[in-house]
């Protein structure tokens, strides 16, 4: 494969995809195969299905975001409670097991989102239109509806699939302004869902949830792929409020399911599970973080509620992005498994990823799975999905590294172009060779 001309946009992406192993395309079948589902929704389907076409409805994505994979809906119920409807594209009513779709999905296991281009686990018919939950327009969705009180607490769930009809769009802008206003479509629905989400927050961290707020870096870039410009993404009110109810809505699921069968023979399901850190990697942090004069707790139960205290301690202080890249640096990866083991991250028992099968495909198998048990069936064979797990979080790591380098190689494009600026760093790591400095406005790393 001819990758192009070296330094150019093209041919330097491209060979980050050829490094990886990343698909450049769909072959044929696979796209004729999206592109013969048919659209139409029959009445038939309507019927088996929880209405909520007439429930004020809405999404929330970045202002770029072509698929949108999950929708919000609300209302307020006679009791003075609310209803929080949590629905995602239903894409296994489209996608059927061990079909050819189905097997290039699972191969991919992930979309992967590259700096100026996504490489998509589903096919455009399917990302972009058939499972897009588009506004004014009626989608299959596959849902997690709550019935909770204004801090949040839940007395009542249910999950099965629904129909929707999105009322509006918003970008996370958007939302934001109207959160922060008052003034707007749906404001008293937003400040409403952003309270419960603030409590839903609260409660989190409370319970020895970590906080990390990573900054990532967005780039403006001309029609040639050019970086003009790297700005830090920053994360508001609105991202936060998606965020809560999306993490409802997995920890709901895991539960529900996890506890469903009381004795050995459980349910086999797919979680989202993340490990206690290696005590070695968090002494190691705890020395170093020692060095800017700050304190940490070792022990296995203390670390998550010292990591936020020290996480607290170190905002808006220079150091604050280095240490926050090491206390990461110092957690187990998250993976996805059949095991029933807790997430130490987010200090939940059970948890589990339902909310994005347009783009993930262990979100796919969580769907098929919750259908076959609300249907009353058997527990599914492990060894089987076991594997798909252990694929998929191999899958989920290659894309990471693969965004990570492109993010990288724009990064080092954009520091290529400024001439002799001066910066302001900050010192992100010391080796005998070095030291490596981190740019604070840019975030870009160099060696000196």
């Amino acid at each position: 494969r001819v990758l192009g001309k070296a330094g150019e946009n093209e041919a330097e992406i491209h060979s980050i995809m050829a490094e990886f192993d990343l698909p450049f395309n769909f072959e044929p079948d696979i796209t004729e195969a999206a592109d013969r589902i048919p659209g139409k929704i029959t009445k038939n389907e309507i019927d088996k299905r929880r209405d909520f076409r007439e429930i004020t409805t809405f999404t929330i994505d970045p202002v770029d975001a072509k698929d949108f994979d999950d929708a919000i809906s609300f209302r307020k119920l006679d009791n003075g409670k609310f209803e929080v409807g949590v629905h995602i594209a239903d894409v296994t009513h489209y996608v059927q097991p061990d079909t050819p779709l189905d097997k290039e999905a699972l191969d991919r296991a992930t979309s992967v989102y590259l700096v100026d281009r996504t490489i998509p686990m589903l096919p455009e018919r399917l990302s972009n239109e058939l499972c897009s939950l588009r506004p004014k327009e009626e989608k299959l969705t596959f849902s997690a509806v709550f019935e909770m009180d204004k801090q949040g607490k839940v007395s009542n769930q249910w999950y099965g699939r629904t129909i929707i009809f999105s009322d509006h769009r918003f970008t996370y802008e958007d939302a934001q302004e109207v959160i922060e206003s008052g003034e707007g479509n749906f404001a008293e629905e937003l400040q409403t869902l952003n309270n419960i989400a603030l409590s839903l927050r609260k409660k989190r961290f409370s319970s020895g949830a970590v906080n990390f707020e990573t900054t990532e870096v967005r780039f403006t870039l001309d029609e040639k792929g050019k970086p003009l410009g790297v700005v830090p993404k920053i994360r508001k009110d609105a991202h936060k409020l998606v965020e809560e109810f999306m993490l409802l809505a997995n920890r709901g699921v895991a539960t529900y399911v996890f506890s469903m069968k009381k004795g050995k023979d459980k349910n086999t399901f797919v979680y989202r599970t993340h490990d206690y850190p290696d005590p070695e990697k968090i002494n190691a942090f705890a020395q170093f973080a020692k060095r800017f004069g700050h304190q940490l707790a070792t022990e296995n139960d203390e670390v998550s509620l010292s990591i936020n205290s020290l996480l607290n301690e170190i905002e808006g202080k220079p150091e604050e992005n280095v240490l926050q890249q090491l206390a990461i640096r110092s957690m187990a990866k998250a993976k996805y498994t059949t095991k029933a083991m807790g997430h130490f991250g987010l200090s939940f028992e059970h948890y589990t990823h339902f909310t994005s099968p347009i783009r993930r495909y262990p979100d796919m198998m969580v769907h098929r799975l919750l259908q076959h048990y609300l249907d009353g069936g058997k527990p599914a064979e492990q060894e089987k999905y076991e594997q798909k797990c252990v694929h998929s979080s191999e899958r989920e790591k290659r894309a990471a590294d693969a965004e990570r380098a492109s993010v990288k190689y724009k990064q080092v494009e954009f520091m290529a172009s400024v001439g002799d600026k001066t910066f302001e760093g900050l010192i992100s790591g010391v080796t005998e060779w070095g030291i490596y400095v981190e740019l604070i406005e840019t975030k870009c790393e160099g060696m000196v």
